[in-house]
């Protein structure tokens, strides 16, 4: 069945993606999350809640990336955390040695591949590829870098900020193997990862969201 899309806010903010990461076994939530949120998202989107923190932070989008093979997340996460996230859910869990520490921001991925922040070296490129499973596609949308950012994926679709052309597009289609549809969210906003958190089963965004966005964000993610 299609991902169902439901509108959402945490912490009474629309910027969603900065506070949660979810695949389709599990979905990370900030340690002290109201038990009436975290009520609220396990339904949504159908899976197991991990309440964890990430170098002591809880803003969990820009420092972990993540699909259903493993978790990369900033070399900042804390080896407590590591080792936690590890313990609860039984994957690959690795710090990214990089001097680029927002992992969340620079990183999206699905089961089939991901695309990269063209900053990353050779070796962030390889231990990546390692703990996700998957080939990694090294580009950027303009003169952004900020790949996590601008491109949201699941295994059945994908959105990307409206600046990137046909070709990076094209590019985008030939790493995750989905079709990339240009949107924004909470009204306006086209770094579509602030506002987005999704997997096949469910999608999430900003509570800002507006009819023709959702419009948009269904037909990419075939709801």
């Amino acid at each position: 069945m299609p991902a169902e899309i439901h509108l959402f806010d945490i912490y009474r903010t629309p910027n969603i993606g900065i506070f949660l990461r979810t695949n389709d076994k599990f979905s990370l939530v900030p340690g002290g999350l109201a038990l009436s949120k975290r009520e609220k998202l396990e339904p949504l989107l159908q899976t197991k809640l991990i309440q964890i923190s990430i170098a002591g932070s809880r803003l969990l989008g820009p420092l972990v990336a993540m699909n259903n093979n493993g978790i990369v997340v900033s070399r900042l996460a804390e080896d407590e955390e590591v080792e936690t996230l590890e313990r609860l859910t039984g994957m690959k869990v690795e710090k990214l040695n990089s001097r680029f520490t927002s992992v969340g921001n620079l990183i999206t991925a699905n089961d089939n591949g991901a695309v990269a922040s063209d900053i990353f070296s050779d070796e962030s490129v390889k231990a990546i590829e390692r703990v996700l499973g998957v080939p990694v596609k090294r580009m950027r949308i303009g003169n952004y870098v900020q790949l996590g950012a601008m491109v949201c994926a699941t295994n059945s679709g994908s959105i990307v900020h409206p600046i990137a052309t046909e070709r990076e597009i094209n590019e985008i289609r030939l790493a995750l193997r989905v079709d990339p549809e240009p949107a924004t969210v909470n009204g306006g906003v086209p770094f579509v990862g602030s506002g987005f958190v999704g997997n096949t089963k469910g999608i999430l965004l900003g509570n800002s969201t507006r009819g023709g966005e959702l419009v948009i964000i269904g037909r990419a993610f075939g709801a």
